[in-house]
């Protein structure tokens, strides 16, 4: 599989004066597609949360490719990558309805506990659904 697929479909409220998607837009999708895959293996924020920890965004890199437009469908597609460290780093591709690459960027995650103190190893609960997470993707 290697990826989770998000379905979009870009607003009115989402295009700019050019009459194209808002690029802080593109961000909002990214985190989308990300939690509904981290969800499914109790690692979205909450689930998280509900274990002791924490995981805000350290890094945020994103190129875009391909403007969308008002109307347009889309779909975020989602994967994650092995660390050697105590961070989830997510990769994305954001694909127009025309099979087009509209942007594509990753987000990497610290882990921490709930005082914000750095954590040095993955937790045990959380490597294991990170583990689930991979084989589910294939990755």
């Amino acid at each position: 599989m290697n990826y989770h697929e998000t379905a979009i479909k870009v607003r009115f409220n989402e295009i700019d004066a050019y009459h194209v998607a808002w690029h802080g837009h593109y961000v909002a999708w990214m985190e989308v597609g990300r939690s509904e895959l981290a969800g499914r293996f109790g690692l979205d924020a909450d689930q998280l949360a509900a274990e002791g920890f924490l995981a805000p965004v350290v890094t945020l890199e994103l190129q875009y490719r391909k403007p969308l437009r008002y109307g347009e469908e889309a779909w975020v597609r989602t994967t994650i990558r092995r660390t050697d460290t105590a961070t989830l780093e997510f990769a994305c591709r954001i694909v127009g309805a025309d099979g087009a690459l509209a942007a594509e960027g990753r987000t990497l995650h610290a882990l921490t506990d709930m005082e914000g103190v750095l954590q040095y190893r993955v937790p045990p609960v959380i490597a294991e659904r990170v583990e689930r997470l991979m084989a589910y993707l294939e990755v």
